[in-house]
């Protein structure tokens, strides 16, 4: 006779609730609300308000849009997850695209579960519910894991436990919050992948670095191609003989030196190009309206 398969951790806030942190969370507030409610309530949309500690901050408007008809034709089948604040006042725990989605569909309430949490367990189960559910993107997922360590006090060793992955994992995770903000930005919308990100934070010069990423996001170039171009790219070359070796002008390496410190200072890549008469043109690359403002806040 087969052996009942073991329920699989991790796959919902449904899972989460059910654990020590859920029962110390109703042991640690009034004991007037101490009641942890499994029934499912209709609760007006109006009560309701978004989760603070929300470490998704970006959702795909098309994907948004496709739940909502999803809601509108079938209503909603996972109720969120909310905590009560006061009399006709909640905050959500879980579901903030469900949520999102049901005021598209024009919905006036929502079936929830109601639960109780204080500030410190709410991050720690909307930054889990997440992370466990694969929703973040690298970049989301390295925030948050500095949200908790920052406002939990948690050590990365005590984090890994939390989330369920070593500790070198973690700390990977939270390198790629040291790379510059177009980087970052790809990371963010997929461009490049997490382990294209690991490449890129283990070069130290920054220029190198951005030299890399542009040839990551001209080429299309896989992990094993970026790894294998870093390679190259530190090995010291033998100069090649030639016959008549250019050597660069006083100009041009006054220029290539101007092009790095400034390249230092937006984080972007820059190309300086001049002709004879002395004329010639600043060129700042971005990677999107965000990077553009940041840029121009920092000429400002």
């Amino acid at each position: 006779m087969a052996k009942p398969r073991k329920k699989a951790l991790g796959k919902g806030l449904g899972d989460i609730l059910g654990n020590d942190l859920t029962q110390k969370a109703a042991a640690n507030t009034d004991p007037s609300n101490a009641t942890v409610a499994t029934a499912v309530k209709e609760i007006p949309i109006a009560q309701i308000e978004t989760n603070p500690y929300q470490p998704r901050t970006e959702f795909e408007a098309e994907a948004l849009s496709e739940l909502a008809d999803s809601i509108s034709q079938h209503g909603i089948i996972q109720p969120l997850t909310l905590r009560k604040l006061a009399d006709q006042q909640y905050q959500l725990i879980a579901g903030e695209r469900r949520l999102m989605a049901a005021k598209l569909a024009g919905l006036s309430q929502l079936p929830a579960y109601i639960r109780t949490a204080n500030d410190e367990q709410m991050l720690e189960m909307a930054l889990i519910e997440n992370i466990q559910r694969e929703d973040l993107n690298p970049v989301e997922i390295a925030l948050s894991y500095q949200r908790m360590i920052e406002e939990l006090g948690l050590k990365q060793n005590e984090l890994g436990t939390k989330v369920g992955k070593k500790r070198s994992t973690v700390s990977n995770y939270l390198r790629l919050l040291k790379l510059s903000p177009d980087i970052r930005t790809s990371l963010r919308k997929g461009v490049i992948s997490m382990g294209h990100g690991r490449t890129l934070i283990g070069i130290e010069q920054q220029a190198l670095r951005l030299r890399v990423f542009d040839e990551i996001v001209e080429k299309s170039l896989s992990v094993r191609q970026t790894e294998a171009l870093v390679r190259k790219l530190s090995t010291p070359q033998e100069p090649k003989k030639e016959a008549s070796p250019h050597k660069p002008s006083t100009d041009e390496i006054h220029l290539r030196k101007v092009e790095k410190g400034l390249e230092e200072h937006f984080g972007s890549r820059v190309k300086i190009n001049q002709n004879a008469a002395g004329k010639g043109q600043i060129v700042i690359n971005y990677s999107s309206v965000e990077d553009l403002n940041r840029i121009l806040e920092l000429m400002e």
